[in-house]
């Protein structure tokens, strides 16, 4: 390949129009340097051209120790161009390597240009949050757009005396599936409300609207994103979502207004699942794969599907308990079902292995018998809508106690954090209830305790810092078999680091996100450690999922490892940049809990 041809599509070379590309090939140099060669001595001349490795490998060194190894594509000598200063470190062959060069003069030029600007001048976080903006394709569901634009009539109210039968007439009038209720307190009726609260119940078109409405209502801004309805609807499983502008009720969207919208593949499923018997659910895993891949196609960030695969997850969860209920009768006590692991957090793309438990409020053996019969019935009901059996048995058929034996559970893996105990955490720590009543807050409350045993943060750090970015002795990239363990060398450790922080600043917080600024809100994690976790985080999780989605487009099952061809120039120099940027925070906590245990 001619050495512009090559430089042509490596960034940020990519970036740069026709012009200023045509600059970039009359300068251009081929150099090579031998084995042991340096290109820039610290503290020596300032750099006088830009350098892009195109063969062999280059160590920066400082007093002898290599600091980092570039590979082919990779540019040294910008910082001493920029800075007008000597270099910062050592720059040396690694081996025989061929270069191509840029005069200082034509790189001051080609720094006019933004983008090409930018790849230099912007820090980690900067540019993954460019680069995600650059490549995601328009949101074609619509979803960025603003709900306040499907708003085509004002709202339809009534007073808080009505009866339901006077709020059925004016529903049918006015043609609307719902009305609001003017309070104090304010409510909605809806349709919906009228069927299940009313009729279904056997009360008549006298019964006052004040005792089947919905209240408080659960409203959204104007300038929300109908991403933001979508997640509102998911999160509260309502299908009216009144709109407010300057606190006033200005208008209703509706599920049917975002059907209408094109995003009709979470609504219906969440219909078709919440409307009755989700036994004949065979294919919820197809289904849901084809919206995740829907939504990942229309430009949808990996983090923000996830929040809607888990809403979706959490409705077939509670069908199935409301139908457990209905073969066994009521609950004897309350409970509450959890899940936890990827779920929990809300991260979940695709359908992985079973991860929940259940807590209940019972105190005799025949309570705790009903409840084991309630998690064989809901356990079988999600394999039976293709949700894998947890290997390892994290399922309710096996996690199923009442809340003391719970808090007891967690107060042992926390005073006695040996490998399992740890193993069990890690799990755990990350649960969130789906469905019941019981109130978990005791055990959040020891949870939250664990922010004050060393003991046991000392420990959970060690395994926090167990997943390891895969990087060479001079931070390379180490491939397995010709791929990267996204999960494993990328996500894992970003996801423990996060719930260490969390724990460590005794935040409630689940998402790996949430966790992240939460504890740099805390003072536990830096801001700018935060940020740079939190991209690296979306970076890896829409690389994983797309690797996921084109295996299954092709008819193949998704490896753990991902090919390292499938990634484009920039998305390798981004790898390696995120997995440089995690072992160092894994260095800083390994320090941290270093001097701790010396203190």
């Amino acid at each position: 390949m001619e050495p512009a041809e090559f430089l042509r599509h490596q960034p940020p070379f990519d970036q740069l129009g026709p012009a200023a590309f045509r600059a970039v090939e009359e300068a251009l140099e081929v150099v090579y340097l031998a084995r042991g060669e340096f290109a820039l001595r610290r503290g020596g001349p300032r750099a006088e051209h830009l350098y892009v490795v195109r063969k062999g490998t280059v160590r920066l060194e400082r007093d002898g120790a290599a600091v980092q190894v570039l590979e082919e594509g990779d540019a040294f000598a910008f910082p001493s161009l920029i800075g007008r200063t000597s270099p910062h470190v050592d720059v040396v062959a690694a081996e025989d390597v061929l270069a191509y060069r840029i005069p200082a003069a034509v790189f001051e030029q080609l720094m006019e240009a933004p983008a090409f600007r930018e790849f230099f001048l912007l820090d980690l976080t900067d540019r993954l949050r460019r680069s995600a903006a650059l490549q995601a394709p328009p949101l074609g569901l619509d979803l960025g757009r603003s709900a306040r634009a499907l708003v085509t009539r004002d709202p339809v109210g009534i007073a808080l005396g009505a009866t339901a039968g006077e709020a059925a007439r004016v529903m049918r009038e006015r043609g609307v599936s719902s009305v609001l209720v003017a309070g104090p307190p304010d409510g909605i009726l809806t349709d919906r409300d009228l069927r299940s609260r009313v009729l279904a119940e056997g009360r008549g078109p006298e019964t006052p609207v004040a005792d089947v409405m919905s209240s408080p209502v659960a409203t959204l801004e104007g300038g929300a994103s109908l991403f933001d309805v979508l997640m509102l609807m998911l999160d509260r499983r309502v299908h009216h979502v009144p709109l407010t502008e300057h606190g006033r009720i200005v208008g209703v969207l509706t599920d049917t207004d975002l059907l209408r919208a094109q995003v009709q593949s979470p609504i219906a499923l969440l219909k078709r699942v919440a409307s009755g018997d989700p036994g004949d659910l065979g294919d919820y895993a197809e289904s849901l794969t084809q919206i995740v891949d829907s939504l990942f196609s229309a430009g949808l960030e990996a983090a923000r599907i996830g929040r809607v695969v888990s809403r979706l997850n959490d409705t077939l969860a509670a069908a199935l308990l409301r139908n457990a209920e209905r073969e066994l009768g009521a609950p004897p006590a309350p409970y509450a079902w959890i899940v936890f692991g990827s779920e929990g957090r809300m991260e979940q793309t695709l359908l992985t292995d079973q991860d929940n438990a259940l807590v209940h409020a019972g105190t005799t053996p025949e309570h705790q018998r009903w409840f084991e019969g309630l998690a064989e019935r809901v356990v079988r009901g999600l394999i039976a809508a293709r949700f894998p059996e947890c290997p390892g048995g994290f399922m309710a058929t096996k996690w199923c106690q009442p809340l003391p034996g719970w808090q007891a559970t967690f107060r042992g893996w926390i005073g006695t954090p040996d490998p399992q105990a740890l193993l069990d955490a890690s799990s755990f720590f990350d649960w969130r209830v789906v469905h019941g009543a019981l109130d978990l807050a005791p055990l959040e409350d020891v949870a939250r305790g664990a922010s004050r045993e060393s003991t046991f943060l000392a420990h959970l750090a060690r395994t926090a810092l167990g997943f390891t970015p895969p990087l060479g002795a001079f931070r390379q990239i180490k491939l397995d078999h010709g791929g990267v363990e996204l999960k494993r060398g990328g996500l894992a450790p970003i996801v423990a680091l996060a719930r260490l922080f969390a724990l460590e600043a005794g935040v409630s917080e689940r998402g790996t996100l949430d966790r992240l600024a939460a504890a740099s809100a805390a003072g536990v994690l830096s801001a700018e450690g935060a940020a740079t976790l939190s991209e690296a985080f979306r970076f890896l999780m829409r690389l994983r999922l797309r690797d996921q989605l084109q295996a299954l487009r092709a008819g193949r099952e998704p490896q753990a490892v991902a090919s390292f061809e499938g990634f484009s120039s920039l998305e390798r120099s981004q790898l390696k940049d995120v997995f440089l940027a995690i072992r160092e925070v894994q260095e800083s906590v390994r320090l941290r809990h270093a001097t701790d245990r010396l203190g």
